[in-house]
């Protein structure tokens, strides 16, 4: 486990691979290439752990706020070009490439190797799946420091300045460079065995630890308490669920989860609406507000406008809630014993009235 402190509000967010194996729903990510950098950046999603403190659950599809683990870490890095993720395909909340390390199991070290395999552009993140908090704006620190410096990657480090190399940005070059050391390193070591083959083509790193990698490259290092809070056992997934559900994060990623749910992808200003519906409620009804913001962002679909258009639909709707509050305050109350009747109504008559 990465060691958790609440500090600060993190807020959160590829075209497949011609043979790539894509889960359902729509795709609510930025045009894939938009990331960072004149080329954009790739993702490397390593989520085929065994998850053995947690009794060997399927940790990228435990649920946080109502989204499945690694479908939080997909909507982080939505803005990639392309993204792998190395695991047995799933579900998922928009489309992936799909990788897998040979044999499977063989460690972070083997499954990077197999997820680089599937990437072209020069900076490429590397995460785990089991990041709760990591958004789009914390990537887009990475990739930012990555492309100002001249060292091989930018990685975070958490509560205990601890290295967290799976939240990372690197220079895919230098990972090529040194996975390709790696290789003769390794068929070095296994030579004097009966039989062995050329590994040159399809080094075997199953079982390496990470460290042989990131330990020969220039690493620039960024503090993040948050971003960097991985989920190794219950007691990290209980921490994760409690923390969403905190006053200063609730309504954030609420947003985030129905915004996925949903297949949308429109900033909200949380502030214009909820001003709307208090305006409604006091100046109309209080069903005024939910129905209020409901016609709002059918009027925003309707219009096919961003935010913008929510904006102007909010600050109509707004001004008319205001109107209605000043007339009501305007109006005379009756006095006692009088109808509540304007001063030139007449009865109705009629002999069915």
């Amino acid at each position: 486990m990465t060691a958790y402190e609440p500090v600060g509000d993190q807020r959160a967010g590829s075209d497949p691979a011609p043979d790539s194996e894509a889960g359902p729903g729509p795709n609510p990510a930025p045009r894939p290439g938009t990331g960072p950098g004149p080329a954009g950046y790739d993702a490397v999603v390593l989520a085929g752990g065994a998850a053995r403190r947690l009794g060997g659950a399927d940790k990228p599809g435990l649920r946080v706020g109502g989204r499945a683990l690694l479908d939080r870490v997909l909507a982080a890095c939505a803005g990639a070009r392309t993204t792998v993720v190395v695991a047995e395909p799933r579900p998922t909340a928009r489309p992936v490439t799909w990788a897998r390390e040979d044999p499977p199991g063989g460690g972070p070290l083997a499954a990077l190797a197999a997820g680089l395999r599937h990437t072209t552009a020069e900076h490429v993140l590397v995460v785990s799946a089991d990041l709760p908090f990591l958004a789009g704006p914390t990537v887009g620190r990475l990739l930012s420091a990555l492309a100002a410096g001249d060292a091989d990657g930018v990685l975070l480090t958490d509560a205990e300045g601890r290295d967290q190399p799976l939240v990372a940005a690197y220079r895919a070059s230098a990972l090529r460079r040194e996975l390709a050391a790696l290789a003769p390193d390794r068929a070095g070591r296994s030579a004097g065995a009966a039989d062995a083959t050329d590994t040159a083509d399809t080094p075997d790193l199953t079982g390496l630890p990470l460290r042989r990698l990131t330990g020969a490259l220039r690493l620039t290092r960024l503090p993040d308490a948050v971003a960097s809070f991985d989920c190794d056992t219950w007691d990290d997934i209980a921490t994760a669920r409690a923390r969403i559900r905190e006053h200063g994060h609730v309504l954030d990623e609420w947003i985030s989860a129905a915004k996925d749910e949903l297949g949308i992808d429109l900033d909200v200003d949380i502030k214009v609406l909820l001003d709307l519906a208090r305006d409604a409620a006091h100046g109309v009804a209080r069903p005024a507000a939910p129905l209020t913001t409901f016609l709002v962002g059918y009027a925003a679909g309707r219009a096919q406008g961003g935010p913008e258009a929510v904006a102007e639909a909010a600050r109509k709707a707004a001004a008319l809630a205001l109107r209605w509050a000043e007339e009501a305050a305007a109006e005379p109350a009756p006095a006692p014993g009088k109808p509540d009747v304007a001063p030139d109504a007449t009865p109705d008559t009629r002999p069915d009235a």
